[in-house]
């Protein structure tokens, strides 16, 4: 496959950032892109909403569906995947973007937001897959994406925010799970993680703000990567924790300074993510 012309997408949240990012390169080619968002009007302190996103994915040639739901209800999930199939004839890639971040230690943590790292993570991540398989089944290159790192049993980051980590963890697992589940039927699933911070409202807020959001790499290196994957042959490139830039030097790409957020800055003064070594 060399383009996503005519592909439907199923995405998990989406409104701004990595997703959005996502989102906006796949429409470039012409897909299809429904999304399952909460955001249904503007947040205060974070910007674009399902409609605004959908909005610039039609600008940017793609066809969009927006759905306002929840990933932790399962009637929304059941409802966004038969939406998507009404609208679309069918659905060839399911992307796990929703994700909620709290990197508190364990006994600052709340309960309420452990519950929901897992609800939306883990719990949204196989719900929304699971639903979609019966579907994929039927495309002709079904990807399974999410947005997780490869496991790391290092106690440097078991150790760093426990309950964000299992969640996190959790994704890779449910997605390598149904990689294995679901060899036979040529469907792949794989994560996608970066080696640098993205520019995104989560840095911002909750990695070290303005400092490291200058030392970070914007959504496109991300989405760039995502497309690379998306178009790789599911019945062979399944089952694999890929890392942003490993995918894009695979495909030739040797230069990442054009996706520095601040341009110039050198590849080794940008901040490393969390969960690599």
């Amino acid at each position: 496959m060399s383009t996503l012309a005519g592909k439907t997408i199923l995405m998990s949240g989406g409104s701004r950032g990595i997703g959005l990012a996502i989102a906006l390169r796949a429409a470039r080619d012409g897909a299809n892109i429904a999304m399952l968002a909460k955001t249904d009007t503007p947040h205060p302190k974070l910007e674009g909403t399902v409609h605004t996103a959908a909005e610039q994915i039609r600008a940017a040639g793609g066809q969009a569906l927006p759905i306002v739901g929840d990933v932790r209800d399962d009637d929304d999930i059941t409802e966004a995947v038969l939406k998507t199939q009404g609208e679309f004839g069918g659905i060839d890639i399911v992307i796990n973007n929703a994700s909620v971040i709290d990197l508190s230690r364990s006994l600052e943590l709340g309960a309420k937001k452990y519950d929901l790292m897992q609800d939306v993570n883990v719990r949204g991540t196989f719900m929304l897959s699971r639903a979609a398989v019966p579907i994929l089944k039927d495309a002709e290159n079904p990807h399974i994406l999410s947005l997780s790192p490869p496991l790391n049993p290092s106690p440097k980051w078991l150790g760093a925010h426990t309950g964000y980590t299992l969640a996190k963890f959790g994704m890779t697992m449910v997605t390598l799970g149904l990689a294995a589940e679901f060899a036979r039927d040529g469907i792949a699933a794989n994560t996608l993680w970066p080696r640098t911070t993205i520019a995104t409202a989560a840095v911002q807020n909750l990695l070290g703000g303005d400092k490291v959001m200058a030392a970070s790499r914007t959504a496109d290196i991300y989405a760039d990567a995502a497309y690379a994957v998306l178009l790789k042959p599911a019945s062979s490139y399944t089952g694999q924790s890929l890392i942003v830039e490993d995918v894009l030097e695979a495909d030739g790409v040797t230069d990442f300074s054009g996706y520095a957020a601040i341009p110039g800055t050198p590849d080794s003064a940008l901040f490393p993510d969390i969960f690599l070594d």
